[in-house]
């Protein structure tokens, strides 16, 4: 294994939905031990402590359902920003904040894949597709747009332009479970792919994951790795105000990650919706860190390539 030098970014956004919570998760990971865990398993890591968003533009946007909207436009445009000269510097680690953040940290993480020449691709480890607009929305809350923003659809006009969207094509929503009638239909139109927990069930978690990561490094590309509490079972992870029962089990989740590190490709990392006062004595947070540590190279036993020459 290649070491990294990781750099943890505090991503506290609290304002993609009215649940509030969220903008304790950054530091709920820190005292889980994320750096810790990381440096054990042989990586540099850097704590560059909390991101804040500079002032808040006026809000006037035309659905008055719209939840904070300057607020996160704010948050959006200083995370991209500082997701853009992090991906310079090593591997980016967003501990969120809900998931609005992704709003910032993968359109900046697209600008620097636009800046480098390779294309970014884009795992989003969720119960929700998130393809919402500010337009189509009916509760308002932001943090159900990230994927409809950064792959370039229209709605966003109160959003920072995008330097690059990503390719629809280069989208994996994986997991999904809860996907309302308005994103359904709009994702049928869309060439994206969306791996439902009924596809998990039939097929498990190494066929359609093990394709979407050859696709990535067939194209030489960039990985951006977002991942969701409500990816998970709520049985086991019950620190998300939007659980949604049938999620991963520890194990499919763990597998996920193993599989993603085994891969090489990823470069870029969220942590989402961790709201730590629904937490129950710190196991969500601590089953994150986990799983990011299994993504960076932890696993229970070293396989090595055997030979049958």
């Amino acid at each position: 294994m290649t070491d990294k030098t990781c750099i943890l970014i505090g991503a506290p956004v609290d304002s993609g939905k009215r649940r509030k919570g969220c903008l304790m998760g950054p530091d709920a990971y820190r005292t889980a031990g994320i750096a810790e865990t990381l440096r054990a398993l042989g990586h540099e890591v850097l704590d560059r402590g909390n991101v804040t968003p500079g002032p808040l533009p006026q809000e006037n946007d035309t659905n008055p359902v719209i939840h904070a909207l300057g607020e996160t436009v704010a948050w959006t445009t200083a995370l991209a920003a500082e997701a853009e000269v992090a991906m310079a510097d090593g591997l980016p680690i967003f501990l969120g904040g809900d998931h609005a953040l992704s709003l910032g940290s993968v359109s900046g993480v697209a600008a620097h894949a636009k800046k480098v020449g390779r294309p970014l691709f884009l795992l989003w480890l969720d119960a929700h597709s998130d393809f919402h607009t500010p337009e189509t929305t009916d509760s308002g809350h932001l943090h159900g747009t990230p994927v409809g923003y950064v792959t370039g659809r229209e709605g966003f006009g109160a959003f920072p332009a995008l330097a690059a969207p990503v390719p629809e094509e280069n989208v994996c929503l994986f997991g999904l479970r809860s996907v309302d009638a308005p994103e359904a239909s709009a994702l049928m139109m869309r060439n994206m792919e969306a791996v439902d927990m009924r596809t998990l069930d039939e097929h498990g978690v190494v066929k359609p994951l093990r394709a979407f990561l050859e696709r990535v490094r067939a194209a030489n590309g960039l990985l951006h790795v977002s991942l969701d509490v409500d990816f998970l079972d709520p049985s086991l992870a019950p620190a998300v105000g939007t659980t949604v029962p049938g999620g991963a089990t520890a194990r499919e989740a763990h597998l996920v990650m193993e599989m993603v590190h085994d891969s090489g490709l990823m470069s870029s990392l969220d942590l989402v919706e961790l709201n730590p006062f629904l937490d129950e004595r710190g196991r969500t947070a601590s089953l994150m860190v986990d799983l990011a540590a299994s993504a960076l190279g932890r696993r229970v036993f070293d396989r090595p390539t055997k030979s049958y020459a």
